[in-house]
């Protein structure tokens, strides 16, 4: 395999071998990171109907248990390397993405405007609507290029587990819009030249007409603060398991740390959208006030807001054993726990969310006595028998003391479980 690896690079399409970052390289960091997992896969598969076992272990369950283990973890490692090299280049690459896309939207706020105004006419309005695009989307432009190497524009919402923050981008897509409603009533002001239109740009501002707007603003941008103080606290506390992404997805917003949908983070993301669609055609249709978000909406949003806070209070918990036991093969015969027998743990929280991966798995330890236990990675088609999020299999080695000995586990995002104690005889 390491033949042909070292062949197919010499190629006119394998010059990079897959290990550079070029944005259009076929063989850049994507299509590397891609190889990577392939021969993994295929690997664990091999070793998981039984095949690729040296001769000198294959005699011994033991022995070609703990030698499939280290072989995957060390391939898992490897994988792991090629993911977050190409998460940096995908990051590299994303502010040009977002570049695109806001000077996208200001084409199409042009064509708009174009087209609206065929048999009305050009008004002061729709010049300070591409005004105020126009300054909207150069600060972004400016963001883009300071924070190129961090996703551009996209860079405030993305959290520090290297995910897109629900909270932060729906708090991002209300300040952009109501600096951008802000900029369009000050380039009426500064076009108009009659007193009563100034008086009426001016009264335009007042809080009696706006006064939804702001209210859901300082709310959703309280949220944003407020769920990074709950989640950092948590963390602390080890309440909440925590393990950072190989790089962020647009379906972070709707889904939790392990890709599941989660409906704290969906329906605030849908009602915000859809308050926001509401907020943008009100100001469209009279651009010389804050859009007059009726209070019925906006309840609806500040209730919506409140489901997702109370969802970041609830979800995780502190991973716990619940009960620690001899396992027993087939055949085998009841007795008392001895060293070098295997023990099956079972409790909750084991693999925190989005630590699936074969190199976060492999970081999970079972502290017996003073002695640390490196879970084993047992392969199966599709997957790993062990570690699990409920069941952990390690063998007692020979270092444990007989006596009474505490068991704990320390999970691949370092928060450890509670101790239980087990008997061990000689």
């Amino acid at each position: 395999m390491a033949v042909q690896e070292a062949r197919g690079g010499m190629g006119p399409e394998g010059v990079h071998g897959g290990g550079c970052t070029c944005g259009d390289c076929p063989h850049g960091a994507r299509e590397g990171h891609r190889r990577a997992v392939a021969a993994f896969l295929h690997r664990r598969d091999e070793f998981a109907a039984g095949r690729g076992l040296p001769a000198a272990v294959a005699h011994s369950a033991s022995a070609s248990r703990q030698w499939v283990s280290e072989e995957l973890t060390q391939r898992a490692e490897a994988v792991a390397e090629r993911g977050r090299a190409e998460g940096e280049a995908w990051l590299a690459r994303l502010w040009l993405r977002t570049l695109c896309a806001v000077w996208g939207a200001v084409t199409a706020l042009l064509l708009t405007q174009a087209l609206t105004a065929i048999g009305r006419g050009w008004t002061d309005a729709r010049t300070a609507a591409l005004l105020a695009a126009l300054v909207v989307a150069g600060a972004l432009t400016a963001a883009c290029r300071l924070h190129r190497a961090r996703g551009g524009a996209l860079a405030p919402v993305i959290g520090e587990d290297n995910r897109m923050s629900t909270s932060r981008t729906v708090a991002a897509s209300w300040v952009l819009f109501v600096v951008y409603a802000v900029l369009l009533l000050a380039a009426r002001l500064a076009a108009a030249s009659d007193h009563a239109e100034r008086d009426a740009l001016i009264s335009g501002l007042d809080l009696a007409r706006g006064a939804g707007v702001v209210t859901v603003l300082c709310v959703v941008c309280a949220i944003a603060v407020l769920v990074r103080r709950v989640v950092g606290l948590r963390i602390l506390a080890q309440r909440l398991q925590k393990v950072p992404a190989h790089r962020p997805r647009a379906a972070d917003l709707l889904t939790d740390d392990s890709g599941r949908g989660a409906f704290a983070d969906i329906q605030y993301v849908a009602i915000s959208a859809v308050a926001l669609l509401f907020a943008a055609v009100r100001l469209a249709r009279r651009p010389d006030q804050l859009p007059d978000l009726p209070w019925g909406l906006g309840v609806i949003v500040l209730i919506s807001a409140a489901t997702y806070l109370a969802g970041k209070y609830a979800e995780g918990g502190r991973p716990a054993i619940l009960s620690v036991v001899r396992a027993r093969e087939p055949g085998d015969l009841d007795g008392p726990l001895r060293t070098g027998d295997d023990i099956e743990i079972r409790g909750t929280g084991f693999v925190p969310p989005g630590a699936q991966s074969a190199d976060r798995l492999a970081r999970t330890v079972v502290r017996i006595g003073a002695v640390d236990v490196h879970v084993p990675l047992v392969p199966v088609a599709g997957g790993f028998r062990n570690p699990t999020d409920a069941v952990l299999t390690v063998p007692v080695p020979a270092d444990v003391e007989p006596g009474t000995v505490e068991v704990q586990v320390v999970t691949a995002a370092g928060v450890a479980t509670n101790r239980y104690a087990v008997e061990v005889t000689e």
